[in-house]
């Protein structure tokens, strides 16, 4: 069965201008794009535009919680049905792929493949690797422990000091079925403890856990919001700095050169404040922190959009993000890119950076059926999550209602 998608405004994902044209999709495959194509079945979306299915590049879909408290608190599976519902909230708003940044194991993953749960497909990092008293170790100054149950083989504990340490784990997080490896190679906003402008592990650590995840065939992203730590993170290897805060013209040069990509999370900040504003308890110290970095982080993200630096959408989706994402383009086009660039960086190069641009990011002939229906203008971004009216994925109506009445 050819249905055919027709009067829309087709915006393609390469950064191009919308323009009008149909898509024909059998199969879960897009067939054709084009003007005056034909179907077995025809959705009429006049007055609609047309887009790529949106790519989060990091995202944390098994958190919903910021207070710490409340963490210490709940039961630790209660966690994988929050998830759930942040896997619903996420695919609502037009992402039909998202590279969960830590929490998010390979049960989490199939249960979406499978049709156990409602939500883009996953690319997950299962733990995020850092030093002892790191950003990520998840003892707490109090003597309190993060819940994350220790000895589960599925979620590898994320502390490691020294090469064979490192070695050891980036092992066990290809035996636990990651399709990234994230570390964190500098302090951070959130973690007590830590300064944000301090590197975290050594350089010989950091190039250690690219060989072992390049060997395995799987890339490494970076949380990395000190500029050593970014630089030390990039002339390892990585294949993306999340954050990069305190990024300068050393940084961004080194980026240029090995084509580092940059996932800025200008969100992450607001929703730490939007956080204390309904209630959460978050710290003295994180939210010190939250207000010193807004600033600097708005300047590196300019910084890098100047300079031509690769971008790639990610929100760093905890709590008030999830379902709220695509704010975050509103805030990329507020730092220098233009609205379609912004767009783009949530499709092409998102794809691009996930290792998935043959299959997605575009509409093109071939590529899997993933898309959006927007109401009006996509490149109106301060709207856009508020006029998704549609998601396919693979070619099924997976959130919305189309035009005409299929729900």
């Amino acid at each position: 069965m050819r249905t055919l998608y027709h009067g829309a405004e087709i915006f393609d994902g390469t950064g191009a201008a919308p323009r009008a044209g149909d898509v024909v999709v059998e199969d879960g495959r897009i067939v054709a794009v084009g003007a005056g194509l034909d179907g077995d079945t025809g959705v009429d979306l006049t007055g609609h535009a047309l887009l790529p299915g949106l790519i989060d590049c990091h995202v944390h879909v098994m958190v919903s919680e910021y207070d710490v408290v409340r963490l210490l608190e709940a039961p630790y599976s209660l966690q994988y049905y929050s998830a759930a519902r942040n896997l619903g909230l996420l695919i609502d708003c037009g992402l039909t792929t998202v590279r969960d940044a830590a929490g998010a194991d390979l049960g989490t993953k199939r249960a979406v493949d499978l049709g156990l749960v409602r939500g883009p497909r996953l690319r997950i990092a299962v733990t995020m690797l850092s030093q002892t008293g790191g950003h990520a170790d998840p003892w707490l100054p109090s003597g309190h422990r993060v819940p994350v149950p220790p000895g589960n083989p599925a979620l590898p504990d994320g502390v490691v000091d020294g090469v064979d340490q490192m070695r050891t784990r980036v092992r066990e997080l290809v035996r636990a079925g990651a399709d990234w490896v994230k570390v964190a190679s500098s302090g951070g906003v959130m973690s007590p403890g830590t300064d944000p402008r301090r590197p975290q592990f050594s350089p010989e650590e950091l190039r250690t856990a690219v060989a072992e995840a390049s060997a395995a065939g799987l890339g490494v992203m970076a949380h990395a919001q000190a500029t050593a730590g970014i630089r030390n993170a990039v002339l390892a290897g990585v294949r993306s700095v999340e954050h990069g805060i305190y990024l300068d013209d050393d940084a961004v040069s080194m980026m240029l050169e090995r084509g580092t990509v940059l996932v800025p999370t200008l969100i992450a900040p607001y929703s730490v404040l939007h956080a204390v504003q309904n209630g959460a308890a978050v710290g003295e110290s994180a939210l010190s922190k939250v207000q010193e970095v807004i600033e600097a982080h708005r300047d590196s993200f300019r910084r890098a959009v100047a300079a031509g630096v690769p971008i790639a959408m990610g929100t760093d989706a905890i709590g008030y993000p999830h379902g709220r994402n695509l704010e975050e383009l509103a805030l990329m086009r507020d730092g220098g890119m233009s609205p379609a660039e912004a767009l783009a960086s949530a499709t092409s190069a998102a794809a691009s950076l996930l290792g998935l641009r043959d299959e997605l990011g575009t509409l093109e002939p071939g590529k899997r059926a993933d898309l959006v229906v927007v109401e009006g203008d996509p490149l109106e971004l301060d709207t856009l999550r508020d006029r998704v009216r549609a998601v396919v994925k693979d070619g099924e109506l997976a959130a919305g209602r189309l035009p005409g009445g299929e729900a």
